[in-house]
């Protein structure tokens, strides 16, 4: 049995998808701390708290293979917390398999990424069988609906001082993560999971090209894009311009490139 948390979240829903997919509805488990939002998924749905140990025990007994999505709270000390009660849970519930959703650069990364690093260790010293994922950011971060805005001022905005980005959607580290689930051959495996290479600019160039309007690309400072500013400071500082194969393995095929994203979000 294949148990999934962070089942209502956007990465948790697409693993389900594709599981449903490919195996029997019997043989999944969604856990969520707001089981209702689930109602009429066709699985077996488990009522799974970071924050109530005895919910997650009950949520994952009889797991074969536990999906673990990291906390969403990086409030310090929070997810190391919530963390622990989830490997902690895994282990009594004598879970087989754990696929923790780790990120990139989470042993030598910013302290915000350093709660995967934790993580990571926690599971190793537990004795538990696991397989890690060292997801990038989400590409959604920079390509998204609000590219049409965009397209209408004629303009992006950037601050990453020409640094290379390896996002990847969505949609392919999550299909990413259901192929790890149900193969064979994870069991230790450390994946670095990073999409193509592109830049902000050639965001911009990119946008121009699928919307057929001229897009220029704008540098300003990290402080005059208000909250996307952390982001672009990440992205000027290099954190994202290693590239990796990995998730293409997975995959079987490219990752999503750059125009392929856009055109899903501004192509009706």
């Amino acid at each position: 049995m294949i148990t999934v948390t962070g089942a209502t979240g956007n990465l948790g829903r697409v693993v389900l998808d594709d599981l449903l997919a490919r195996i029997a509805p019997t043989e999944i488990v969604a856990a969520a701390r707001t089981p209702g939002k689930l109602a009429g998924l066709g699985v077996e749905v488990r009522h799974g708290d970071y924050d109530d140990p005895a919910s997650l025990r009950a949520a994952f007994a009889g797991s074969d293979v536990l999906l673990f999505v990291s906390g969403s709270d990086v409030t310090p000390g929070v997810r190391v917390r919530q963390h622990g009660n989830v490997v902690d849970a895994a282990r009594a519930a004598g879970v087989g398999r754990v696929v923790y959703t780790s990120a990139v650069h989470s042993q030598d990364g910013p302290g915000f990424l350093a709660d995967h690093g934790v993580t990571e260790d926690l599971l190793r010293d537990s004795g538990l069988v696991h397989t890690v994922l060292r997801n990038t950011f989400y590409a959604e971060a920079l390509v998204n609906p609000g590219l049409a805005e965009v397209v209408a001022a004629g303009e992006l905005t950037g601050a990453d001082e020409g640094g290379r980005v390896n996002f990847a959607t969505i949609a392919d580290l999550g299909l990413a993560a259901s192929r790890v689930l149900t193969d064979d051959g994870h069991a230790g495996a450390t994946y670095e999971l990073r999409g193509p290479l592109w830049t902000v600019p050639e965001l911009a160039a990119t946008v121009s090209e699928v919307a057929d309007r001229p897009v220029a690309y704008r540098a300003v400072s990290a402080d005059d894009l208000g909250p996307a500013g952390f982001v672009h400071r990440l992205i000027a500082s290099g954190l994202f311009s290693e590239p990796s194969d990995d998730l293409e393995k997975l995959l079987g095929r490219p990752a999503t490139p750059l125009r392929a994203a856009v055109e899903a979000v501004l192509v009706p």
